[in-house]
């Protein structure tokens, strides 16, 4: 049974969205060995008055990247045709800026069920064997893809959200303005708006029974 090759498809980018129709396909002709996947996220640090070390808080994540090796041959089954004009000028295309969108186009990488949907991040070539008029016929090529997730998207995965409306806290014993802010904002770095708002000029001595007022934060 022949094993399902691995594509690439070059789309557009329309409204936010990246859309692909069938033609533009790019066939590899042998598989990649394997292919990595990875995520990151970004943290930054929260200065808070009176603690020794600062808060480590997220910040952002960072979308996953997929990268792979591919050797491309045209030597032994395409009859010595440039392998440059038949595979590497067709992937460089993808990396390059599109007169049209004002970017590189978005990609979908198809092999057998695993579909990944990216912008082509890098490359990297090496020819390996040539003919004797010096036309190269085998190169290896290293492609790395940035995903691509719209914002609609993301939005409706990760919501977010803080007061619609003011709201009066009433301080009690062990309140403090970080954990305050972690609750009502979900970052504790936003104890500084709440103590701007209320004009507190010393956010560690609290005093219990003090009304705080939380304003949304748009």
């Amino acid at each position: 049974m022949a094993q399902t090759k691995l594509s690439i498809i070059e789309g557009q980018l329309i409204g936010g969205m990246a859309v692909f129709v069938p033609g533009n396909i790019i066939e590899i002709p042998f598989n990649p060995t394997e292919y990595s996947i990875d995520k990151s996220n970004s943290y930054s640090e929260a200065t808070i008055p009176g603690l020794e070390s600062p808060l480590v808080q997220f910040s952002h994540g960072a979308n996953r990247t997929l990268s792979f090796e591919l050797l491309l041959d045209t030597y032994a089954y395409e009859k010595g045709a440039d392998v440059r004009s038949r595979y590497i000028e067709r992937l460089e295309k993808l990396i390059e800026v599109n007169g049209i969108f004002h970017a590189p186009p978005p990609c979908k990488i198809v092999w057998g069920s695993t579909e990944f949907i990216g912008v082509l991040e890098s490359m990297q070539k090496q020819y390996l064997m040539f003919k004797e008029d010096g036309i190269p016929v085998r190169a290896r090529v290293n492609l790395s893809f940035k995903e691509y997730v719209p914002l609609l998207m993301q939005m409706a995965k990760s919501p977010r959200s803080s007061p619609d409306k003011h709201k009066i806290h009433l301080i009690k014993e062990g309140d403090s303005l970080w954990r305050l802010a972690y609750e009502e904002y979900g970052d504790p770095a936003y104890w500084r708006f709440i103590a701007d708002k209320n004009q507190i000029d010393d956010p560690v001595n609290l005093v219990a029974g003090q009304k705080l007022i939380l304003e949304p934060l748009h």
